[in-house]
């Protein structure tokens, strides 16, 4: 017996302008601090938007639409445990994929990818306030700040590059894996917002709230940058 899937509503606009705006500013920080791509005063602004960004989707997390609530998606291990022996581990299946039904939005496991790189992220844009390279680069909190939180601020600050370099690669991985072995394309649904699923249309909130939480998000980054000098 297989079930009967139909094109469903998946992802709100606002997360997915998120989710490709934060793309797009994290090769941009990459490219300006390791390839000299524009100046390092740009890897600053490109480093504030994303923190704007970041606080958004945090916020977003519990206000938002249904599939972009943490409430939806964050499982407990037991139940991530569940899933990957289920999905991904042959003695697990007890019976064909198309038997169950696909999630509407993240799985388990994808749940908490979102959750690790959000927190990542979030960690290289604050750490980036405080950080310098004993040369001309320096964030801009760093004068408020002693010398010990500055090399601290640094030093996690590279650990951290390397940390979102690996999740990114994971993150590429488990789309291949999920499109080559599920035939579950992840990428397209970010795009279009709809996806095929044996599933209600999820509930949604309008664009226009996302729209004034990152108006004031970035209203108040605007502030406490000033602050900075």
């Amino acid at each position: 017996m297989t079930v009967e899937e139909k094109y469903v509503r998946v992802w709100d606009r606002p997360t997915r302008l998120f989710h490709w705006a934060l793309v797009v500013l994290v090769v941009l920080q990459f490219a300006t601090a390791k390839f000299g791509f524009l100046s390092m005063d740009w890897h600053y602004r490109f480093g504030w938007a994303t923190l704007v960004l970041i606080a958004f989707r945090i916020v977003w997390g519990f206000i938002g639409s249904q599939t972009s609530r943490f409430v939806d998606f964050v499982r407990s291990p037991v139940a991530v445990w569940r899933y990957v022996r289920c999905e991904w581990l042959p003695v697990g299946k007890t019976s064909a994929p198309s038997d169950r039904a696909k999630p509407v939005g993240h799985n388990p496991l994808g749940g908490w990818s979102v959750v690790i790189m959000l927190a990542c992220i979030l960690v290289q844009a604050v750490s980036g306030l405080f950080t310098s390279d004993d040369i001309d680069a320096e964030g801009p909190f760093v004068g408020a700040v002693s010398n010990a939180t500055i090399k601290l601020a640094s030093w996690v600050h590279h650990l951290g590059e390397t940390a979102l370099l690996v999740l990114i690669a994971l993150h590429v991985v488990a789309i291949v894996l999920h499109r080559w072995l599920k035939r579950d394309d992840l990428v397209v649904p970010m795009l279009t917002g709809g996806k095929r699923v044996d599933a209600p249309t999820p509930r949604f909130v309008s664009a226009w709230l996302a729209l004034a939480v990152l108006v004031l998000l970035a209203m108040a980054a605007a502030a406490l940058s000033r602050l900075g000098g």
